[in-house]
């Protein structure tokens, strides 16, 4: 019996014992399963904030929004734009945060969002400092597993300087197109890349012509190899050349450009374009011409005025002072341009002084000048005539001209000329004197008669 004790006592030992290790065993099996929990939840922690740092450090303001239009999410970038940092953004609904009106503006493209869309649209926000940005915002759907959109993810990303530089060069793009200008751009080799619409106007060029080949398509052969070597020579030391210069059109005619070619640098200073802007001065430099003809001709003649008469007879003085020789001056005046201009008008006393002066520019050799002074008055300026005799021939085929017969509308009218002379150096030594004295001359033969020629005397007695 004692026996069968023992050994009910030892079977109860072993049970207990193997409940011990198994219990021992579970024990140690849970504590492993709530270590690897630990850890996965660890991990997965590690794994939310490491999301979390990224979408916080996006620039982008990236959000969630449940059906109900609530907040579950939110990046710290909504900070920058709303003015308050995610934790009190999240449990907000989209019209708490965003006002009534941005609400309104934004409420198509949730509807379209909650339909199962993804939307697209760009906007302008004020941030929270004031300033305004421009934002590409992008609504994207969240599918359930039964298809239905349970919520949907924001990407609002700042464009500002993006849409700053799209304007600027939007604005570049204008100014390019319509600027009366011409612009031609070329590579470091030359190489045309761009013309604009003023280019083709001037040059005859279209932009499909001018791409692909260089500037010297436009060159006149007016300048010389030097020429371009100086020019090239200032543009790599200063970056720059400007000036006037002759070109040549598609059609072959000559023009006159006021050019400016500019290099434009990279970063590092190396040369990557040439912009070459320039517009058509030839119509400008004839105006000019004209003007500056004007300035010193007889308006209804052509013929040089007093203000060039005297700058000639001057340049006369210091030549012939330099070269030892004569200059005499006839100072002429019609006889009986009056009458005719008061019986029949000024416009045939004008035709009439015309005839007179293309008469007179007829008689004068490449070295003399007539000008007209002022009325029906006119002055020659004889080159070193060979003598007394010489310039009275002259002055007598001068009335004897102005005496042919001149027909205006059918009238015949004839008028005759009174002539003085003056002599460099004997009559005077300055371009006054010499004027005075031929007048005073001019006088004393109108004194005595139509058609009379007399040299100054200094005695008063006009010979």
């Amino acid at each position: 019996m004692g026996a069968g004790i023992d050994l009910v006592g030892a079977g109860l030992f072993a049970s207990i014992s193997g409940f011990v290790v198994y219990l021992v065993d579970r024990l140690r099996h849970t504590q492993q399963a709530l270590k690897q929990s630990e850890q996965a939840l660890q991990a997965s922690t590690q794994r939310e904030a490491f999301t979390r740092s990224i979408l916080n450090a996006m620039p982008s303001m990236i959000g969630y929004w449940d059906r109900d239009l609530r907040c579950r999410e939110a990046n710290d970038a909504y900070m920058e734009w709303f003015g308050r940092p995610p934790e009190k953004i999240i449990g907000l609904t989209f019209k708490e945060l965003t006002g009534e009106q941005l609400f309104t503006l934004n409420e198509p493209y949730i509807q379209g969002v909650l339909a199962g869309e993804p939307q697209r649209f760009e906007r302008t926000l004020s941030k929270a400092n004031g300033n305004d940005g421009h934002i590409i915002g992008h609504y994207i759907p969240d599918f359930d597993v039964d298809g239905t959109v349970k919520g949907f993810s924001i990407l609002a990303s700042e464009v500002t300087v993006l849409k700053e530089t799209a304007e600027a060069l939007k604005l570049a793009a204008c100014v390019f197109d319509n600027t009366l200008d011409g612009v031609l751009i070329t590579d470091t080799h030359g190489v045309i890349l761009s013309v604009n619409p003023a280019f083709t106007e001037i040059t005859g060029y279209t932009a499909e012509e001018a791409a692909g080949q260089t500037p010297r398509m436009l060159q006149s052969s007016q300048y010389d190899q030097a020429f371009y070597a100086a020019m090239w020579q200032e543009i790599t030391r200063n970056s720059r050349w400007s000036g006037e210069i002759w070109s040549r059109r598609k059609d072959g005619d000559l023009y006159l450009e006021r050019l400016t070619i500019s290099m434009v640098r990279d970063v590092d200073g190396k040369p990557v374009r040439y912009i070459s802007v320039f517009n058509d001065i030839t119509a400008l430099r004839r105006k000019d011409e004209h003007i500056k003809h004007l300035a010193f001709h007889d308006g209804l003649t052509d013929l040089p005025n007093r203000t060039l008469l005297m700058d000639r007879i001057s340049q006369k003085l210091v030549s012939v002072q330099r070269e030892e020789c004569h200059v005499a001056l006839m100072f002429l005046d019609l006889d009986g341009f009056k009458p005719v201009n008061d019986r029949f008008g000024h416009n045939v006393g004008d035709y009439l002084l015309k005839e007179v002066a293309k008469r007179l520019l007829a008689l004068v050799r490449e070295s003399d000048t007539v000008a007209r002074v002022g009325g029906d008055e006119f002055i020659f300026i004889l080159n070193n005539p060979e003598g007394r005799d010489e310039i009275n021939e002259i002055a007598h085929r001068v009335i004897s001209s102005i005496n042919e017969p001149i027909d205006v509308c059918g009238e015949v009218l004839h008028i005759g000329a009174s002539v003085g002379i003056s002599q460099y150096p004997a009559d005077g030594h300055t371009s006054t004197e010499l004027i005075k004295n031929a007048d005073t001359a001019m006088y004393e033969a109108k004194r005595r008669g139509r058609n009379n020629v007399r040299f100054f005397s200094s005695d008063g007695d006009s010979r």
